[in-house]
């Protein structure tokens, strides 16, 4: 289907007319399908297109988002590190291509669950989260994006305009408060059509709130719509929760659970295993900032005593120095030795990352903990920041290992760790750090978040940019004058086939460049 629709794409965009191929049968008897379907049902579509989004989103977490964030260092010198901030303008092209062409599926599936016939408020609530969640990957990447003309290339608009960025995120949130509408009556799906949640709509109303939230908050420090998003995160929280159910434990995290198989063309075959080699998977090394405070901080998830026959749960291979990482952004020419990695398939088919069950995150209830725990720190909702806080470590543990800390923020397990990390909450610290070495509330929050996020797409990335924590350490290799790329340039395709809406977005926006702040980043 998706190779289809490029080639229809192409042939249009290339100016080609189809008047002027010749041919000897009927047009529409040629290029009917004797066997297969005039037309799809919703839930036909929702299982393939969830698994095209995640694989995007898992391959570029681990060759963009983790080089960038510092949980692994693709050792080298060449030119294109993007460890380095030596962004390619190529590296954009992979996300946006394949989000929009996902996206075209998604926005399918409202349509055909509000037709007459085929009405189902569920999978039209379905489709809206979906489309919310792709819309803010796409505008948080990128900035300004197409948005209100997007996929209707049915309709023959080929060239769709950049909406700004603000107006993005006012649609997404329209989008939100729709579908936490639609699904509040519960209205059946396919079970076996919803490879996330198995046909519970509750769930996926949970998904939407929780994603309300994330982009809420993404939002709140812009003059312009501080006010007005503070206020519905309290009214998320505080004032009508029972309207706006959202994640509250590992039950309710949005994953596509993988089978663990290594059958490359399964349709449930992680894509670390069907597009990764087993032996490219463990190349990169891990970066030290991301290992050493699992060290320090004695974490369950990198103790082999918690882990399987030796392996601990974050399948990291120990280097010759043990469980040790490289710096990231050294200097060209003093590439450093490679320590330790993450375990392949080609190691051990069960314990290693590439065929794990548990690593197709959508969103997690760490995540919504932590959100909910600089609101409170902030004095945005009621509540203890120490307790949302508390209660995130112990579900980003929790999620990799169900069987620890188990009791929430309550759980004494929970208390040993974060006095025996020396990470433990302490309300006389100021909100911010002053510098890099002062401890901070926000600190705090964002250090246990950087872990909540792992493999979670570009969120790690997003949540850096808006937050400047966690604070990462910075080598004297790194371009862009050492400061973290704020987007991803535009494709070269879009440049050309729609060159007005392009150079509109530029001159709004600004340079197209991976300097540029978007919308929310700037003052």
């Amino acid at each position: 289907m998706r190779k289809n629709k490029n080639i229809i794409i192409y042939i249009i965009l290339a100016g080609l007319s189809l008047s002027t191929l010749s041919c000897t049968k009927d047009f529409n008897e040629v290029n009917t399908d004797p066997l297969g379907k005039t037309e799809v049902n919703a839930d036909q579509l929702l299982a393939p297109t969830l698994v095209n989004l995640m694989s995007t989103n898992m391959l570029r977490n681990r060759n963009f988002n983790n080089e960038l964030m510092q949980v692994t260092v693709d050792l080298g010198d060449a030119e294109g590190k993007t460890f380095r901030y030596d962004i390619r303008r190529s590296a954009a092209d992979n996300t946006w291509n394949n989000w929009y062409l996902n996206l075209t599926n998604i926005v399918d599936i409202q349509n055909i669950a509000s037709k007459p016939e085929k009405l189902n408020k569920s999978y039209q609530g379905i489709s809206l989260i979906i489309q919310s969640w792709i819309y803010s990957l796409l505008t948080d990447t990128y900035g300004d994006v197409p948005f209100t003309e997007a996929n209707k290339g049915k309709e023959g608009n080929y060239q769709p305009v950049f909406d700004k960025q603000k107006d993005i995120y006012l649609g997404m949130f329209e989008k939100l408060e729709q579908a936490n509408n639609l699904l509040k009556d519960g209205t059946p799906i396919v079970v076996t059509s919803d490879p996330v949640f198995y046909g519970d709509v509750s769930k996926w109303r949970r998904l939407g709130n929780s994603l309300y939230l994330r982009l809420l908050l993404r939002v709140s420090g812009k003059a312009e719509v501080s006010p007005t998003v503070i206020a519905k995160i309290k009214d998320i929280i505080d004032v009508n929760s029972a309207n706006y159910p959202i994640m509250v434990n590992n039950q309710h995290t949005a994953k596509l659970q993988w089978t663990g198989s290594n059958v490359s063309n399964a349709l449930l075959t992680s894509p670390f295993m069907a597009n990764v080699r087993v032996n490219d998977f463990y190349v990169p090394a891990l970066g030290e900032f991301f290992i050493n405070n699992l060290v320090v901080w004695n974490d369950p998830r990198i103790l082999q005593s918690y882990g399987t026959s030796g392996i601990n749960r974050f399948r990291i291979r120990p280097g010759t120095n043990g469980y040790a990482g490289v710096p990231s952004g050294y200097v060209p020419g003093n590439e450093p030795a490679k320590q330790s990695s993450f375990y392949s398939a080609s190691d051990n088919a069960v314990l290693s990352l590439q065929t794990d069950p548990y690593t197709g995150i959508i969103m997690n209830a760490a995540e919504v903990d932590f959100i909910l725990a600089e609101a409170a720190a902030k004095g945005w909702i009621s509540g203890s920041a120490q307790t949302y806080y508390y209660k995130g470590i112990a579900d980003a543990i929790n999620y990799w290992l169900p069987t620890v800390m188990t009791g929430g923020a309550t759980d004494p397990a929970v208390t040993a760790y974060v006095n025996a990390a020396d990470i433990e909450w302490n309300n006389a610290l100021p909100l911010n750090s002053a510098s890099p070495n002062t401890m901070s509330k926000m600190l705090l929050i964002h250090q246990q978040k950087y872990y909540a996020l792992f493999l979670v797409d570009f969120q790690q990335w997003f949540e850096y940019r808006r937050s400047a924590y966690p604070i990462l350490p910075k080598g004297l290799g790194l371009l862009n004058n050492g400061i973290m790329p704020a987007r991803l340039f535009y494709p070269v395709v879009t440049q050309s086939a729609n060159p007005t809406n392009y150079k509109n977005a530029v001159a709004t926006q600004g340079a197209d460049a991976i300097s540029t702040q978007v919308w929310w980043q700037k003052p």
